[in-house]
């Protein structure tokens, strides 16, 4: 059974949809079958933040004393840092537009459908699976700094916004209602990485065409009488 301690980023996988929610692939996509694996030589996550999975609570009172605690909604938004991401790529997330002269502006037209999958893993090796399959990216700012006797990098870092999936038959509750963030473990039963994927990215049913980045277990936990659990990379 999986751990609620996870550990690393295996890989990120985006994907843009249309506005009925069905996975664009080619020219309009992100690449020949639709999903981009942010994976390759010099290239990854280095940092995936998720903030907003619940709302504080807000108490009611009634006769003095608290009666109920009122719950917003998931507001779900991911920090990201990557490295070395295909500039073509960054951009269509963006909904930066081509000028045909090798210049890139930010459309005023409306944001693109993206759909994001990140995949961590506990110390165990069990593989954690987090997707959003609707939101939006934002890059706010960009910083540089001089080069010295190092190189001074300017890592990309993006914040994608989750939104209600558009799909009427996805991320659904127990009480019927579409939530726009959902876990995965791949050792619960039932789990199927082709569906999950179908599920996420707008109907994509070509998992074994990807790229994904093999399961290994890449470390062990061990109890020792002199120290708290230690994790030791093998």
């Amino acid at each position: 059974m999986a751990k609620s301690s996870t550990h690393g980023v295996r890989y990120i996988g985006l994907a843009t949809i249309d506005d009925s929610g069905v996975l664009l692939k080619g020219q309009s996509g992100l690449s020949d079958n639709g999903i981009y694996i942010i994976d390759g030589k010099g290239e990854g996550t280095i940092t995936a933040n998720i903030t907003g999975l619940e709302q504080a609570g807000t108490p009611v009172y009634a006769n003095n004393q608290v009666k109920l605690i009122q719950h917003g909604k998931q507001q779900p938004q991911v920090a990201l840092t990557v490295l070395n991401m295909n500039n073509d790529v960054l951009n269509k997330i963006k909904g930066y537009v081509s000028d045909g002269k090798g210049g890139y502006v930010l459309s005023s037209g409306d944001k693109p459908n993206v759909a994001l999958l990140l995949c961590s893993e506990d110390v165990d090796g069990t593989l954690i699976y987090e997707g959003f399959s609707h939101g939006e990216v934002t890059e706010t700012g960009r910083n540089h700094g001089t080069d010295n006797n190092n190189l001074t990098r300017a890592d990309a870092t993006l914040t994608f916004q989750a939104l209600e999936p558009l799909k009427a038959d996805i991320f659904m509750d127990d009480k019927g209602v579409q939530q726009p963030y959902k876990v995965w473990a791949d050792d619960e039963p039932g789990f199927d990485l082709n569906l999950m994927y179908k599920e996420v990215f707008g109907g994509f049913s070509d998992v074994q065409s990807l790229r994904i980045p093999k399961k290994f277990k890449t470390t062990t936990v061990t109890q020792t009488s002199a120290s708290p659990t230690s994790v030791t990379a093998q």
